[in-house]
């Protein structure tokens, strides 16, 4: 690498300096629930600590959601849409099968015609997302990235299924990370990892659809044409997804810190993935982070997937909770199976 490429890369940081979010208005709690499967709000509320999601009925979209808190993070920002470089779309139910980011960037309005581009991820997607947003900037000479993090899960829930059905939810949350000094740099480390061979615990695959009869009858090649295919319900083994989270993420978020060389007592929040509060606080009571630093908000929203951070993060900076010049451990895990840790400061 040349003197020159060597500097350019070092010499550019990123901050996130704006944030949004978009739920569905239609709202269901754990007492609606009860109307379809054989549950309660104490039984549910006592195993998850969710007591109300909202999920995408009528006229609402995951792209109409996913640009409603984009347009939050530039307002909040005081970016134009045309001065956005990239849109990073962050989800693993796209609206069309070859991706929803350049739905979102059409809906924005950006005249410049941005790249933009799907990550799945799952529930780890948004971190992934805000990592490669960063490498944009410093490598590749960005400004302003949106990155945003957005599911529909509902639409792949086995509403029948009790064990699944409560804990899932829609939503979007966004953020826009953009160039500065090195200095000011607001990603201090970060620690990625995936293991296919916890699929097993947690999946929604393809199924082949019957094949037309009539179709069927004039085949004369053996598997030819191929069976058109759907997605299955969201397939899941709940104790060992919990295993996993409890013994992964701790171990990832010290890494993470490491990396940044900090410690846990330099960070002001602790902001996990919102899958289930009893994970949220074994993590926490791992880490030795006192419940009064811990982010949640899943009580009402539920797992909304690569959502959940940002919405999250959202709403605590809106609050006034989480301050500029705040220190954030954020961690997302799940379905790959992935997870994925980051050292971030707010503003």
């Amino acid at each position: 690498m040349n003197g020159l490429a060597k500097e350019r890369l070092v010499s550019r940081g990123c901050k996130l300096v704006g944030c949004g979010s978009g739920v569905p208005s239609l709202q269901i709690s754990n007492d609606d629930l009860a109307k379809w499967v054989d549950t309660n709000d104490e039984w549910i509320s006592a195993r998850t600590g969710i007591r109300n999601r909202r999920v995408i009925a009528g006229k609402d979209s995951l792209i109409g959601l996913a640009a409603e808190a984009a347009r939050g993070a530039l307002q909040m920002a005081q970016v134009d849409p045309d001065d956005v470089d990239l849109i990073l779309m962050c989800t693993s139910t796209p609206e069309d099968l070859f991706g929803s980011a350049s739905q979102i960037q059409k809906a924005l309005g950006c005249k410049r015609h941005p790249l933009s581009y799907d990550i799945t991820a799952a529930c780890s997607g948004f971190l992934l997302g805000l990592v490669s947003a960063a490498c944009h900037i410093r490598g590749g000479g960005f400004s302003n990235v949106l990155v945003i993090g957005a599911d529909a899960i509902s639409r792949y829930v086995d509403w029948s299924d009790r064990s699944s059905c409560i804990l899932f939810g829609d939503g979007a949350g966004a953020v826009l990370l953009q160039a500065c000094d090195v200095e000011e740099d607001g990603l201090f480390g970060f620690d990625l990892h995936s293991d296919g061979d916890g699929r097993r615990h947690l999946n929604a695959g393809i199924k082949e659809k019957e094949m037309d009869q009539k179709l069927g009858s004039n085949v004369s090649l053996i598997g030819f044409p191929p069976k058109n295919v759907t997605y299955s319900c969201l397939q899941m083994n709940g104790k060992e997804v919990f295993r996993f989270a409890v013994r992964t993420v701790p171990q990832s978020i010290e890494a993470a810190l490491q990396k940044a060389r900090l410690s846990s007592s330099n960070i002001d929040w602790l902001l996990l993935h919102q899958a289930n509060q009893r994970i949220i606080d074994a993590v926490a009571t791992r880490l030795e982070f006192p419940s009064e630093r811990v982010i949640s908000n899943v009580a009402n929203y539920g797992n909304t997937s690569a959502a959940s951070i940002p919405l999250a993060l959202d709403e605590a900076v809106r609050s006034g909770q989480v301050e500029a010049g705040h220190l954030i451990a954020a961690s997302g895990f799940g379905a790959g199976l992935t997870w994925a840790s980051a050292i971030i400061r707010w503003g």
